[in-house]
């Protein structure tokens, strides 16, 4: 089973996980790469940017619920967040 970090927090039917990065720039490079994983993966979070706060949604909308996809993608930002320099991972 793939495990993410424990600063992803289920509310409702979703997994969000909010990053503070060191300035705007950085937070739209993150949402970048996020995105590059997002595509290979074929599933797409809700994001929201403010200012240097990224907030990562994830849900499987057809099923309604979080499923091991979500759990998957959350996995992969937390390796990404990982490898960044400067992003309270």
């Amino acid at each position: 089973m793939t495990s993410i970090s424990s600063d992803w927090i289920r509310e409702g039917e979703t997994l969000k996980r909010s990053v503070e990065c060191p300035d705007f720039l950085s937070a739209i490079n993150l949402v970048s790469q996020a995105a590059v994983i997002a595509e290979e993966m074929n599933h797409h979070p809700d994001i929201d940017i403010r200012w240097r706060t990224v907030t990562f949604i994830l849900t499987t909308h057809s099923a309604g619920t979080v499923t091991d996809l979500d759990v998957e993608l959350a996995s992969r930002i937390d390796n990404l967040l990982t490898s960044r320099t400067g992003v309270e991972a």
